[in-house]
């Protein structure tokens, strides 16, 4: 028999709070709890950090009448002594033990109404901690699909709480659940309700069997004992889904299209967004007297938010659809039939999900190892992430190519897709490394439950899209502006008079529009304008850090000229292409508009010895350096953001460039002796 601890009756006449009422909202991962917080709170949501922790908080708020009820989301978890590190954050928030977080008022405790005995299990400690406590009987409309039959009253006399049963996707229960919650935080008048409290100690067996008996007891009381009917289409889904061959062919499938849409759906957007920024740019460009003032507006701040933004839509499609997919129950299932593979590198399952997306964008990708829930192995996805080759490599590939084959496509798609294979060759081999050094030990065998399938609620994805979008441009944006800024102020100062040749050609432009020949006039000044860019890049901080790091850069094959796009893609890896055009004497509309004359450029240009600058083993040495460096700071911003650490992304960097400084160094000599 289970004894019940009789609480007082709470009184509706409340002293006034200083703080709002804080609901601790706790449940089995899979249980719907996701889902009931953005139904509660809506949009009035944000996500942080829990203090000194790496484990994602969502906090939100929720009107009822003129109060304020504040919901933590805690981690999902199983039990209150689980050693995981989510699952401990949860209960230690439960139990107030978290530093910088109060006892919560009263925890909210969310159970599968399709899995009541294994739910009940976490409600039987939730309940030993004697704080008031409302049990929301969740996915009841599947529950009744599956013929399971629920006494709810009975259920609520069992538990000796108040136990309401809902469906958070369709909003079935959720009045009755507010009006519980106002009831419990005393704006409205309270029932006596008392608490029951599982009997474990000095019980026969371990404490944790004498739960699942009374768990088992308490399930037999109030369902009507009929077999729950299995949907045969689960079956068959379940058969094709976890097969070791079909199930791989169809996760394929799924993720090759999810990868189709960030990529081909996202560039419309994208190129709305770049064209809108360009517009700005050009606006301002024509408000503001040309000098530093409009080149920090323009270059600065208007390009450096425009290249944050213009990532947006890749996040978005990517966190809506894995949203989406994760919430009809297939997302487990893929990562069930991906383990096996993947942990052949120390790699789980689900970092296939990010790796995958992170050929379409590395930001994203980074943000998408959430779904990773073991804090190590979401670590080394994030670690290597960056190795698969994104579209800010394209236009280096492209460019490399064109240099090395420029008639020979068959030729330049050999060296795309070697790039490519490249990239997941090192990503796993470092993902190996890693599992033997720095973070010891493989990735352990997946233990999952497979949910329900479900049809997906696409109000709690668009929540979900949202909340990441606010995320990406609200704190990964402010470092990603910053640094850009500081950029271009080091590509800007300090300010250096145009050179003669530049003045020379500007006073002829002059001379010539005083006679008529306004075309050569304009184009006098365009070369003028180009001197006067490379000269003034040239004297400027970054070119006197292009012309220190020489000697360093130099057994690669490069110069102090590729020194300066160096340094300046770390920004972003294609501002290469337009600073080597500036560099080498080609304007940046030129790069732009006319690609022949930035290859030509570089295909006759010449080091101090006259030698070609762009032959084979150095455009080979510079396609293996991008392959494999760290040069997109709007990643790193990223990596800075979901480890809550500067330690990993600078560890980051140094791994990745010290691993292209010496392929790239090997390619270089060796081509060059072999040439």
């Amino acid at each position: 028999m289970i004894p019940h601890l009789n609480l007082p009756v709470m009184n509706s006449k409340r002293p006034r709070r200083t703080h709002p009422f804080t609901l601790a909202l706790a449940g089995n991962p899979n249980a719907g709890k996701t889902t009931l917080f953005n139904v509660l709170t809506g949009l009035r949501a944000k996500t942080a950090n829990f203090p000194g922790t790496t484990v994602e908080c969502k906090t939100g708020s929720m009107r009822l009448g003129i109060e304020e009820i504040s919901i933590v989301d805690l981690p999902g978890l199983y039990s209150l002594e689980s050693s995981s590190p989510e699952e401990k954050i949860a209960s230690d928030a439960l139990r107030g033990r978290l530093v910088g977080r109060a006892l919560p008022d009263a925890a909210l405790v969310v159970v599968d109404a399709t899995n009541l005995e294994r739910n009940l299990f976490l409600v039987s400690q939730v309940l030993e901690l004697e704080r008031p406590i409302i049990v929301a009987l969740n996915m009841m409309d599947m529950a009744r699909r599956d013929g399971i039959r629920i006494d709810v009253a009975q259920l609520r006399q069992e538990l000796g709480c108040i136990v309401v049963p809902i469906s958070a996707r369709d909003g079935t229960g959720i009045c009755d659940l507010k009006k519980e919650i106002a009831r419990l935080a005393g704006i409205a008048p309270v029932e006596a309700v008392g608490h029951s409290k599982p009997a474990c100690a000095g019980c026969s067996g371990c404490a944790f069997q004498a739960r699942y008996e009374w768990t088992e007891k308490i399930c037999s009381k109030v369902t009507d004992g009929r077999a729950v009917r299995r949907s045969v289409w689960t079956d068959k889904l379940d058969g094709i889904f976890t097969h070791p061959v079909a199930g791989v062919a169809v996760f394929l499938a799924v993720m090759l299209s999810l990868f189709a849409l960030i990529f081909w759906v996202a560039k419309i957007p994208m190129d709305l967004i770049d064209h809108l920024f360009a517009t700005i740019g050009g606006v301002v460009a024509a408000k503001v007297p040309a000098g530093g003032l409009q080149s920090l507006l323009v270059n600065g701040v208007i390009g450096g938010v425009g290249g944050i933004l213009v990532f947006l839509p890749q996040i978005c499609i990517l966190f809506f659809t894995l949203s989406l997919i994760e919430d009809t129950g297939y997302l487990a299932r893929a990562a069930f039939v991906m383990d096996k593979i993947m942990r052949r590198f120390g790699l789980p399952g689900k970092a296939f999900v990010p790796m995958l997306s992170a050929h379409a964008c590395a930001i994203p990708a980074v943000m998408s190892a959430r779904v990773i829930e073991n804090p190590r192995d979401r670590l080394v996805t994030i670690l290597i992430t960056p190795l698969m080759t994104c579209p800010a490599r394209m236009p280096i590939y492209a460019m490399v190519t064109a240099l090395i084959f420029p008639h020979s496509p068959w030729k330049a798609a050999l060296i795309f897709t070697g790039a490519y294979t490249a990239g997941i060759a090192v990503a796993l081999c470092m993902a190996l490394v890693f599992r033997r050094t720095i973070l010891p030990g493989g990735s352990k065998p997946l233990m999952i439950e497979l949910p329900q399938y479900r049809i997906p609620g696409l109000r709690t994805a668009l929540l979900h899209t949202f909340d990441r979008a606010k995320i990406f441009v609200k704190q990964a944006g402010t470092i990603i502006l910053t640094i850009s800024i500081i950029l271009w102020a080091l590509s800007y100062y300090p300010k250096s008079a145009p050179p003669a040749a530049a003045v020379a050609m500007t006073q002829q432009a002059a001379q010539m529009d005083k006679a008529g020949d306004t075309q050569k006039a304009d184009e006098l000044r365009e070369t003028a304008d180009r001197l006067t860019q490379q000269s003034s890049l040239q004297n400027s901080f970054a070119g006197k850090v292009g012309r220190t790091i020489e000697p360093v850069i130099k057994p690669l094959g490069f110069d102090w000229q590729i020194g300066i796009g160096i340094f300046s893609s770390f920004a972003a890896r294609e501002v290469i292409v337009s600073t080597l055009a500036i560099v080498y004497g080609v304007g940046e509309d030129a790069a732009e508009h006319n690609r022949g004359s930035l290859y030509d450029s570089l295909r006759h240009a010449t080091r101090s010895d006259g030698t070609l600058m762009f032959d084979t083993a150095t455009c080979m040495s510079l396609l293996v350096f991008y392959i494999l460096a760290a040069q997109c700071l709007s990643t790193t911003a990223v990596v800075r953001r979901e480890t809550n650490s500067w330690k990993w992304p600078l560890f980051q960097i140094a791994y990745m460039t010290g691993l292209a400084y010496v392929a790239s160094f090997f390619t270089y000599q060796i081509l060059r002796h072999l040439g």
